[in-house]
């Protein structure tokens, strides 16, 4: 058994700390004479450039990648078999995942039924979901992704860069970046993969130079795209520039990944995290465990810690300018991230169903209900009202999914039981 990679643990706490840092910067908190208003942010030029370093998503990919080589390996050394591994990953998403989704819902229906607009609002919420119906997709895929890294040892790679490719190329030539979307079955799944390979001994055991060199080129091809084909000059999206490379991705955001993946290669090199106390390796450990939970209520806390910001600018106006910049409004909301997401985090453990002897079908079944549910959530939001029947469909998927797969396994108490 391969020791923790202490490096690929803190490449995804540091990508989720970018991620809820970055999105309690899309917009500004205004006073105008007690009247308060939150407007889109749009930062300027200078920080189109700097997204390049420091939207860090791919990471989070290449980390999940190799976790989930990781998780398939030792099931393997165990002899667990897909249902298993699909019931064990499977569950243990179940619990943040159900806490969520009866929140989510709650959240948008009710005023629905009262007569009140959340529709709109619910669908915009529900942009977020787009990471969880790829994390979902790949986790389903990932003994099978490991495995063709293992046949084809890294030539499995080359369909997604096409088809990313491909995809560019056709929005571009029938005008219709909607088309780009499709590039979410293409690029994180490469993304992945390099976290596969990684494990294998990709960019970790590559020599300093020639990883500094690839990525210099990958930075060298963003250049290009950007300003020889026309590519968006921003990673992410910001107000004064929404086209970016990120959501939907383009091949951009490959080259940006693979930059970011030779400069984790790089780190790995010189020890970087190799050894942490025990102390510290426990908090890293934890800080792991709470990123899918992270994710699903940042945004419910940026809303709250604004809410804060302007409820004491209104009370206290000579601290306004304070309270409302975004300084202020980052660290409230990282307050009340590390101190009301684990909290969250223990409730959330009540919904992860105990472990057993998988039934096959109904693993696959639930499993398959909430990806379809999730995708379609993400679709139509989650307001579930008979006015609304594409959400409300949406939200019965999730929580049929959610009541199968937790019956999907036979207790092995009861198992030995019956046998007995």
């Amino acid at each position: 058994m391969e020791q923790r990679n202490h490096l690929i643990d803190f490449a995804r706490v540091f990508s989720m700390v970018i991620v809820v840092t970055f999105h309690s910067l899309l917009y500004s908190i205004t006073d105008d004479g007690g009247k308060i208003s939150v407007i889109p942010w749009g930062p300027g030029p200078w920080l189109w450039i700097v997204s390049w370093g420091l939207a860090i998503i791919p990471i989070f990919f290449v980390a999940a990648g190799y976790a989930n080589a990781v998780v398939v390996q030792h099931g393997r050394d165990r002899g667990e078999t897909y249902f298993e591994f699909l019931a064990l990953r499977g569950g243990k998403l179940l619990g943040p995942l159900t806490l969520f989704t009866i929140v989510y819902i709650v959240v948008s229906s009710v005023p629905a039924w009262f007569g009140l607009e959340s529709e709109a609002l619910s669908k915009q919420f529900a942009m977020l979901l787009w990471f969880l119906v790829v994390y979902l997709g790949l986790l389903a895929a990932s003994p099978l992704l490991v495995r063709a890294h293992e046949r084809f040892h890294g030539f499995e790679m080359l369909p997604f860069l096409a088809l990313t490719i491909v995809t560019d190329s056709l929005a571009a030539l029938w005008q219709n970046p909607n088309l780009l979307w499709l590039n979410l079955a293409f690029v994180w799944p490469l993304a992945h993969q390099w976290g596969i390979a990684y494990y294998y001994g990709w960019f970790r055991t590559w020599r300093i130079r020639w990883q500094a060199l690839l990525a210099l080129a990958s930075a060298g091809m963003i250049a290009v795209l950007v300003f020889g084909f026309g590519y968006p000059s921003t990673a992410v999206g910001f107000a004064d520039q929404p086209q970016n490379n990120l959501l939907p991705p383009t091949t951009a955001a490959i080259a940006m990944g693979l930059m970011q993946t030779c400069v984790l290669g790089i780190l790995q090199r010189l020890g970087v995290a190799k050894t942490l106390s025990e102390k510290a390796s426990y908090r890293l450990r934890v800080a792991n465990a709470l990123a899918l939970s992270t994710y699903l209520w940042h945004i419910p806390m940026i809303v709250l810690s604004a809410a804060i910001c302007a409820a004491l600018a209104l009370a206290f106006p000579a601290i306004g300018p304070v309270v409302l910049s975004k300084v202020f409004w980052t660290l409230a909301t990282w307050a009340l991230v590390l101190t009301i997401v684990p909290l969250i985090a223990r409730f959330e453990l009540r919904f992860i169903p105990k472990q057993g002897i998988p039934r096959p079908w109904l693993v696959c079944f639930g499993y398959g209900l909430v990806f379809v549910g999730v995708f379609e959530m993400w679709q139509h939001g989650a307001v579930f009202h008979y006015e609304s029947l594409a959400s409300s469909l949406a939200d019965i998927l999730v929580l049929s999914g959610i009541v199968v797969s937790r019956h999907a396994a036979v207790e092995e108490e009861s198992t030995s039981a019956a046998a007995a």
